[in-house]
Parts: structure tokens; sequence; C-alpha cells
């Protein structure tokens, strides 16, 4: 029976290399889960910004179904991180989404949520929170 040489199998190549990579890889994860973090921290800063969210949705309609994932997966880290802050929740048989955000002295601003992702979703949020700051003097 032949046995090959130590190291010479396509196996041993794959968990060499394996090893040999196990220490960037691991860098890698430390870098993307820093820029993760750095690119929410600004979910911790809309108590500052805004005075009240609301979030318009139907609770049946398709044109609704993302909006109402982005709450399910999203609202329990946006009111940890703002404890303060009002976030509305409203539920209207065949309306569109919306997302409303209530800064200083009454103004307010609305982006529609329709056909937007996710992703979308938390961008525009972000974007109402940056103008509330604008907003300030």
């Amino acid at each position: 029976m032949y046995i090959p040489p130590k190291g010479s199998s396509s196996f041993d190549k794959k968990v060499n290399s394996r090893q040999n990579r196990a220490p960037e890889a691991e860098v890698w994860k430390r870098q993307s889960t820093r820029s993760r973090a750095e690119k929410m921290a600004w979910r911790g800063h809309l108590s500052k910004n805004l005075k009240e969210l609301r979030i318009l949705l139907c609770q049946s309609s398709p044109s609704s179904s993302i909006t109402r994932t982005f709450i399910e997966k999203n609202y329990k880290d946006l009111k940890t991180l703002n404890p303060k802050l009002p976030i509305l929740i409203r539920e209207c048989n065949g309306i569109e989404p919306q997302l409303w955000a209530r800064y200083d002295f009454g103004v307010e601003r609305g982006v529609r949520l329709e056909g937007l992702s996710e992703a979308q979703i938390s961008k525009a949020l972000e974007e109402l929170g940056k103008a509330g700051a604008s907003l300030k003097v």
C-alpha cells in the first residue's frame, strides 16, 4: 500500500491554506464589525435630532411588507438606543408606507417607503436624522 508523503495530498494543502488564512480572516472580521458599528452609530443619535418618529403602514398590503419586516428587525435596536424618543407605528388599512420625522418647532418631514428595500428605508431614516441635525441652530 502506497502512503503519500505528508503535505502532498490535496487535503493537506487545503488544511494548510486554511491555517495560513485564519489570521487574515480574523482581521477582516474585526474590521467589518468595526465599520458596521461606525455605519450604525447614527441610530444612537436620533433622539438628539428628532422629537418624534412615525411609521405609517398597512397591516396586509404587499406594498407595506418590507416596511413591516424593517420594523420587526430594527424597532428593538432603535428603541434601545433611543429610549426617550417616541417611535409611533400607525397601521391603517389601504395606506401606503411612509416615514415621518418631527423636529423642533413642529417642523415635519416625510418619506414614502413604497418600493424601497430595507437598506433604503434605513438610509432614508438616517437622512431624516441628519436633516434634524442641520435644522438645529
